[in-house]
């Protein structure tokens, strides 16, 4: 299962929006990974490989979830990177 999503916090995957994302990602039991756009995979649940993907605000990237909870992991992980840190 594969989603497409428009990252929207300031500061893009650094920091705060990375940390809520990987441990977001550690809730499920799916093989979960992130890659930009046009770039290879990374786990999901890694701190050190998101953060080294250098994903900013209004890049796109593609989640990839294979498992039971699969679907429920890709809407988890939509949600935080379109919701504004502020929001948050």
């Amino acid at each position: 299962m594969e989603r497409t999503v428009t990252v929207v916090p300031e500061d893009g995957l650094h920091a705060r929006p990375a940390a809520n994302f990987v441990e977001a990602a550690g809730e499920y039991e799916s093989e979960i990974t992130i890659a930009p756009a046009d770039g290879d995979g990374v786990n999901a649940q890694s701190m050190l490989a998101v953060t080294s993907l250098g994903v900013a605000a209004g890049d796109d990237v593609v989640l990839t979830a294979e498992g039971a909870d699969a679907e429920a992991a890709l809407d988890a992980l939509e949600a935080i990177l379109t919701t504004p840190e502020d929001s948050a």
